[in-house]
């Protein structure tokens, strides 16, 4: 009687842990089918993109938070945007599951083993070569700003990205701010800025130096900026993916990101017109 009963150890055993196992599956469901709140956060320093909210440190704002608002009320789940720190610490909080989504990004190899890319990228960055006005070069790309000198933001988008190239070739000094970083060209201490268009132009035009400093074409860099989720998500499931894709592509078909964009560029301006700016 030993081997009948081994045996029937062995099918109890392999049949109880079926049973745990279809048990187990409605409460992995139940458990992805409760992301009602997703956490989102992203580089502070890119506004009107997304900035930190300074009536609400925690919180950011931006022209991505409203898309992230309008796009989670379209599927049901209320999106969160939280100010986490500079740029390179958000991206970590993200790519660590510590959030779930991570806005205004963009894909690269590194990136992609801890984040899944939601397509299509709502906004497109881009990045200009400023000179003053009534002085240039010829310029067509990034070989023809050798020789030259250069600023760009100590912790700017530009300054992490492009740090191997432009610390090996080109002699860029580093500001603070961008209204430093624009005195420093105004007043010949350099050839050239290197920043993102549009912040730059709303700080020339509150310095009130939009006669004096102009972007030459083509920009430096044009990059789409994306949502992504981390795979340390627990929300990250292909359902939730799919929906994600649906409704940014809808709300991108019917225009909206350039509507927000213009709006919060004009909600930016007004936030500088009422606070000192960082020199």
């Amino acid at each position: 009687y030993r081997e009948p009963l081994i045996l029937m150890h062995f099918r109890l055993r392999r049949a109880l842990l079926a049973l745990a196992a279809m048990l187990m599956l409605p409460a992995c469901q139940a458990v992805a089918g409760q992301c009602e709140r997703i956490v989102a956060t992203g580089d502070p320093e890119l506004p009107p993109y997304l900035w930190q909210d300074p009536e609400n440190p925690g919180r950011l704002v931006g022209a991505a938070a409203d898309l992230l608002d309008q796009l989670g009320k379209a599927l049901g789940v209320r999106i969160d945007t939280i100010h986490t720190g500079a740029g390179p610490q958000a991206e970590a909080d993200a790519e660590s599951g510590r959030v779930d989504l991570l806005i205004g990004t963009t894909p690269n190899a590194s990136r992609r083993q801890s984040l899944d890319f939601i397509e299509p990228a709502p906004f497109v960055l881009s990045s200009s070569v400023w000179v003053r006005r009534d002085q240039g070069f010829a310029y067509g790309g990034w070989n023809d700003l050798y020789g030259h000198s250069g600023v760009v933001l100590a912790d700017g988008r530009l300054a992490r990205e492009f740090d191997p190239l432009s610390g090996a070739y080109l002699p860029l000094q580093e500001a603070s701010a961008l209204p430093e970083a624009l005195r420093t060209l105004q007043q010949g201490r350099a050839d050239y800025l290197l920043h993102e268009s549009l912040s730059t132009q709303a700080v020339a035009e509150r310095l009130g130096m939009l006669g004096e400093v102009r972007a030459i074409e083509p920009p430096i860099t044009s990059e789409g900026l994306y949502l992504a989720i981390s795979r340390d998500s627990a929300c990250n499931e292909p359902a939730l993916r799919e929906r994600l894709a649906s409704g940014m592509a809808e709300l991108v078909a019917n225009g909206v990101p350039e509507q927000l964009l213009q709006r919060n560029l004009e909600r930016w301006k007004a936030w500088q017109r009422a606070e000192p700016l960082n020199e």
